[in-house]
């Protein structure tokens, strides 16, 4: 059984904005902020994606786009990356 990492639903595109729920909570981005390739894509391939099994990601095959989940939420990965010098 895989583990998630997000519960990701609802996943849709319309008006140049993705509108997701994400652990429960509403998310709404223009794709122009987030992914160029989205923003220029057709609607078709807008349309076809898929979220990963853990709800880590999105990924747009026909266009070979993937966002990350924590990067639309702005969850930052440096806090876990070892920074002592030794």
């Amino acid at each position: 059984m895989v583990q998630k990492h997000h519960a990701v639903k609802n996943v849709k595109i319309e008006s140049n904005m993705l509108s997701l729920v994400v652990d429960g909570q509403f998310i709404q981005r223009k794709l122009r902020d987030i992914s160029s390739v989205l923003d220029l894509a057709t609607e078709q391939e807008q349309k076809s994606f898929e979220i990963s099994p853990s709800g880590y990601g999105i990924h747009w095959p026909l266009i070979d786009e993937d966002l990350s989940i924590d990067g639309l939420l702005g969850i930052g990965r440096s806090s876990h990356l070892n920074t002592n010098n030794v």
